[in-house]
């Protein structure tokens, strides 16, 4: 199966994932880019949707602080930076700080996890498997992603759900 047909095949079986809901962090994405920062209210939602297990560590954080550190990173440069920047919250680790940038910019940013690392090593981007990840892993991460995405043409994002869809087909056994 060509890349294309992969990608294509597999943001298919998405909507049956426990992923990110698509359309939701969209919304989420028109209000940051309206606001210009997130609420520690809104940062706890994405925190929720993305990992419900660490999302209460959210709101250990000051909303004056929530709205300053996502306003900074809609003004900083580099991956590695607006990552480590969302992971000086509490709550937020680069897995949960991904999808704040996804949701910030989908043509550039993809949803990343244990899921996107396994499938990104399946297709022989990465190698070895990994369940912790940090800013430098997510710009490891993120480079064959966009490769990927230039060429099959999907957008960024629709690229790291299908990664997604793809682990949760061809995963045995269990995530951890």
């Amino acid at each position: 199966m060509d890349l294309t047909e992969y990608v294509r095949s597999a943001l298919a079986d998405y909507a049956d994932t426990q992923g990110l809901d698509p359309t939701w962090l969209d919304e989420v994405g028109e209000t940051y880019r309206e606001q210009g920062n997130l609420t520690r209210e809104q940062l706890y939602d994405v925190a929720y949707a993305s990992s419900t297990r660490s999302a209460y560590h959210v709101e250990n954080n000051p909303d004056r602080r929530c709205r300053k550190v996502t306003e900074s990173v809609v003004a900083v440069d580099g991956d590695f930076s607006k990552i480590q920047l969302l992971s000086g919250l509490s709550g937020f680790k680069a897995p949960t700080a991904s999808a704040v940038l996804t949701a910030l910019d989908p043509e550039r940013h993809a949803v990343v996890d244990t899921r996107v690392w396994a499938s990104l090593d399946r297709l022989d981007y990465l190698d070895g498997r990994k369940e912790r990840f940090d800013a430098a892993d997510y710009v490891t991460m993120i480079e064959p992603i966009r490769e990927i995405a230039a060429e099959t043409g999907f957008r960024v994002d629709e690229v790291g759900y299908a990664l997604f869809a793809a682990d949760v087909e061809a995963r045995e056994g269990t995530l951890h």
